[in-house]
């Protein structure tokens, strides 16, 4: 064949598709915190941002699974009916803002009962990984309390904690530096406008997922974590 002839180009195979998974806590992440706890549908308020959030997560790809203490259950405050309602409006509402959420898991049991899937145990996130075939290492939990980052912390998944619902009173104690997240930030909105820019930088320089979480400036500077020594005292 000649210079100009036509040359087939190469075959390539297609990339594997990673799907990106994030486990969420509830009560102070999607919604507002009560003292006297969430007991109906009418009590439950979504925070600033969370749905906006939970729609840019869908839309870049994110899996979305809810996992939750509900102790208000055993302590005979509520039916897990009523639970159950809460969470099944959530995810209708979720989804008429053009977000997902793929599964909601809660843990029933109070603290004295010793269970396994109350965080700060990681019973909950196992079970998901059963249930979804998920590798935890590579996934995300966002809280605003410490036994959320420590049930991440203890099957591998990067943990990041916000400022709502009990996160900003927790985060005025220094936690020792196996529970510290690995990211900071003001609220969901923030969570995942994040990562969706990590995921986007990891895609762009071929950083494999062992990797991460990487090296993505962080929403919330680290100078401005209550426990930074630069930070002053309130």
């Amino acid at each position: 064949m000649g210079n100009g002839a036509y040359r087939r180009p190469p075959i390539v195979p297609p990339k594997e598709v990673v799907v990106r998974v994030v486990f969420l806590d509830r009560d102070g992440v999607i919604n507002e915190n009560r003292p006297d706890h969430v007991k109906s549908w009418s009590e439950f308020q979504f925070l600033p941002g969370a749905l906006e959030a939970l729609r840019l997560l869908h839309e870049a790809g994110w899996r979305a699974i809810v996992v939750t203490n509900q102790a208000i259950i055993h302590r005979n405050i509520v039916p897990s009916a009523a639970v159950d309602d809460i969470n099944q409006r959530m995810r209708e509402a979720v989804e008429i803002h053009g977000g997902h959420i793929d599964a909601v898991l809660y843990c029933p049991h109070r603290p004295e009962e010793n269970c396994e899937c109350r965080k700060p145990r990681p019973g909950l996130l196992r079970q998901a990984a059963t249930q979804f075939n998920l590798p935890l290492d590579q996934c995300y939990i966002i809280g605003d309390a410490y036994s959320d980052i420590q049930a991440g912390r203890a099957v591998g998944c990067r943990t990041i904690m916000v400022k709502t619902g009990r996160g900003l009173q927790q985060m005025m104690t220094a936690p020792p530096l196996s529970l510290r997240p690995h990211q900071v930030v003001r609220d969901l909105a923030d969570a995942a406008t994040w990562m969706v820019r990590a995921e986007r930088r990891r895609q762009l320089l071929h950083i494999p997922d062992s990797d991460l979480p990487i090296d993505v400036p962080p929403i919330t500077p680290v100078s401005l974590f209550p426990w930074s020594s630069n930070s002053s005292s309130t």
